[in-house]
């Protein structure tokens, strides 16, 4: 006779163990199956979390969480080439009330795992989930995996992107290349104190840095600092990576990003550490798959909660998971009623909530990117070009350079193309 479990939760992640920590408090029989040797050890991103979502899950988590730094200083990069221009935001109100920090995932999930354990929760590693268990009705009631059957009231599905639980109980088909990035990332020991000088921060403060420009193809690139290591990498759309001929694998890619002049200096000295891969969902609002069904819920990167344009992920999986967690709950004490009529209120609650706030609001952002591509790599590389006029003290009257950039700009795009791509985009983010 297979155990039996009131939740079941697929992925030790974020997402998971938020939705594992909520139910376990309330009381309910709560399991947590990880692939992996410990929660964390599969998993990857880019590096930072942010502070009031993991607040919420686990209140003053900073007192015992696995912190690396705090970030105080937030920077965007624009690469032509040969250079960049950077965008810079620091803020010394991060620093007593910090929005966000730093963390390896080996460690932090670790120890969020243990949270979830704490709380009443059951963790199982190296069990691999195949599919999900259903009744005559067609109700999913629980899941097969390499150790056998499980059953359970409900599952919660968070095993991250192209999720194979949540495809296996029929809630997407087949995602397509362009719905996904493929991120690569190096981690890179440094000496505390040559990163305190590199980055200019003291202490435990840190820098999120994301970089963008000087290819053709759509992708994105991150720096992060850790206490004595540097997070290094970059995500490329699947479908951008597959058309390109001349760079068609991301580590080729990132080989180019670490040979670029503005990034080279930074890197110098450093040992690597450690190489990772992972996907990323990145089709947006239009792409979210149906997040429940008849004894199941999904949430996470397995429900597509990914906001691509700020690369915020790990907040939208734990408020998820915790609302997936909630919505379990709610429907324990509604008499044991776990139909999709029932779990359709966690719908409700993510739509109340930041999480498909923003992701709605910002619904047009990826398919506008991917259709104006020179966003990413005409635009960096004019602004640099622009840039450069503008400092450059050659003999001439600044009257000159001024007529040179515009010249520049007007030819490279238009005046029509830049009044059009400047309503456009502020349609897209701001109406």
């Amino acid at each position: 006779m297979p155990e039996k479990f009131e939740v079941i939760v697929v992925g030790g992640g974020p997402a998971g163990v938020s939705a594992a920590i909520t139910t376990a408090k309330a009381g309910m029989k709560t399991l947590i199956l990880e692939r992996g040797d410990f929660a964390g050890s599969k998993n990857m991103f880019g590096g930072i979390c942010f502070a009031k979502p993991t607040a919420q899950v686990v209140p003053e988590f900073w007192k015992t969480a696995p912190i690396e730094r705090r970030v105080v200083e937030y920077q965007y990069w624009l690469l032509s080439k040969e250079s960049h221009v950077q965008i810079v935001h620091r803020n010394q109100k991060f620093v007593k009330d910090f929005n966000s920090f730093t963390a390896l995932r080996a460690r932090f999930d670790k120890w969020f795992a243990a949270q979830g354990e704490a709380n009443g929760a059951t963790l199982v590693t190296r069990t691999t989930v195949t599919g999900v268990l259903k009744d005559s009705s067609g109700k999913v009631n629980g899941v097969s995996t390499d150790r056998g059957d499980i059953m359970a009231d409900v599952v919660i599905a968070c095993d991250g992107a192209n999720s194979l639980v949540a495809k296996g109980a029929g809630l997407h088909a087949e995602w397509k290349p362009e719905d996904f990035a493929i991120a690569v990332k190096e981690t890179y020991s440094l000496p505390k104190e040559k990163i305190e000088d590199r980055f200019n921060v003291r202490g435990d403060e840190g820098v999120a840095i994301q970089i963008y420009g000087g290819r053709p193809e759509e992708w994105a690139g991150f720096m992060y600092t850790n206490k004595d290591t540097i997070s290094f990498g970059m995500g490329a759309i699947m479908s951008d990576l597959a058309k390109d001929k001349v760079y068609n694998a991301p580590m080729q890619l990132l080989d180019w990003l670490k040979q670029h002049p503005s990034l080279k200096a930074i890197l110098e000295g450093c040992a690597l550490r450690e190489y990772t891969a992972h996907l990323i969902p990145e089709a947006g609002y239009n792409k979210i798959p149906p997040l429940f069904a008849d004894g199941m819920l999904v949430a996470g990167d397995a429900a597509m909660l990914v906001n691509a344009l700020n690369f915020e992920g790990t907040n939208f999986a734990m408020i998820s998971g915790q609302f997936a967690g909630k919505t379990a709950v709610d429907a324990k004490n509604s008499g044991g009623n776990y139909s999709a009529n029932q779990l359709a209120m966690y719908r409700t609650y993510l739509e109340n909530s930041f999480v498909l706030k923003d992701l709605k609001k910002f619904r047009e952002i990826p398919h506008y990117i991917s259709t104006h591509k020179y966003f990413l790599n005409m635009y960096p590389d004019l602004i640099n070009d622009l840039m450069y006029k503008f400092f450059e003290v050659d003999g001439r009257p600044k009257e000159d350079h001024i007529k040179e950039m515009k010249h520049e700009l007007y030819t490279k795009r238009g005046r029509i193309g830049l009044l059009k791509d400047a309503l456009g985009l502020y349609r897209k983010v701001f109406s």
